[in-house]
């Protein structure tokens, strides 16, 4: 793990399809990595300041959104609406879990613990699919006076994961007065690290499992402080 037939986003791909996905990805990027996503996190407060969870919405790049709705307009208008996606975005979110949803949020330093997703949801609009899903935490928990730190990446940099440039990009809702987000993007580097050389085989990525560390050089950051 995680080869294209195998990660995550692509497990929920019909017989035969998943093959075809492998080696249309494999035309399309010749080394990590094979599937680009624009995210925008929203970060929710409940009662007593407490962080309640996390709203990710998840816009991927024409390539892979052409081939992983095919098959899916189901009554051949030539569109995708969100009924005829919607398994697929209960599918793949659930998929998510063992990669912990590319979703890190610490709370005064502390990792916090995500309940099961809830609310998936896709949409097609100019050729790009969006899906969106809440992650509930186990346990609401307060700030108090530490910040909460948001990081979305894939450990295994099979997706590659960019914070949007759009003003709602990192939201806080019903959060305490006086909170705010900054937000902190990757510099571009060169895909490197000490297990790793410049132009590294796909073997090397393949090897990568979900406990790897690799893409946290690639993470978006979002940190909250409150007053």
């Amino acid at each position: 793990m995680p080869n294209a037939t195998r990660h995550p986003l692509l497990a929920v791909l019909k017989p035969g399809l998943a093959l075809a996905a492998s080696l249309a990805l494999t035309g399309i990027a010749q080394a990590h990595p094979h599937v680009f996503v624009t995210s925008k996190a929203e970060i929710a407060y409940g009662e007593g300041g407490r962080v309640t969870g996390i709203r990710n919405a998840w816009t991927f790049d024409p390539s892979y959104s052409a081939f992983v709705v095919q098959g899916l307009d189901t009554n051949g208008d030539g569109t995708y609406s969100p009924d005829e996606l919607a398994n697929l975005a209960r599918e793949n979110t659930a998929n998510l879990a063992e990669f912990g949803y590319f979703t890190k949020l610490k709370i005064a330093g502390k990792e916090q613990l995500f309940a099961d997703p809830t609310e998936p949801r896709m949409s097609m609009v100019d050729g790009k699919l969006t899906m969106t899903f809440l992650l509930p935490l186990k346990t609401p928990v307060a700030p108090g006076r530490g910040v909460a730190a948001l990081e979305i990446y894939d450990p295994t940099y099979f997706v590659a994961f960019a914070l949007s440039e759009d003003a709602d990009a990192a939201r806080l809702t019903g959060a305490p007065a006086g909170c705010a987000a900054t937000v902190t993007r990757p510099k571009p580097v060169a895909t490197k690290t000490a297990d790793a050389k410049p132009g590294m085989s796909e073997a090397f990525f393949e090897a990568l499992t979900a406990a790897a560390n690799y893409g946290s050089q690639f993470a978006n950051r979002i940190i909250v402080a409150c007053p």
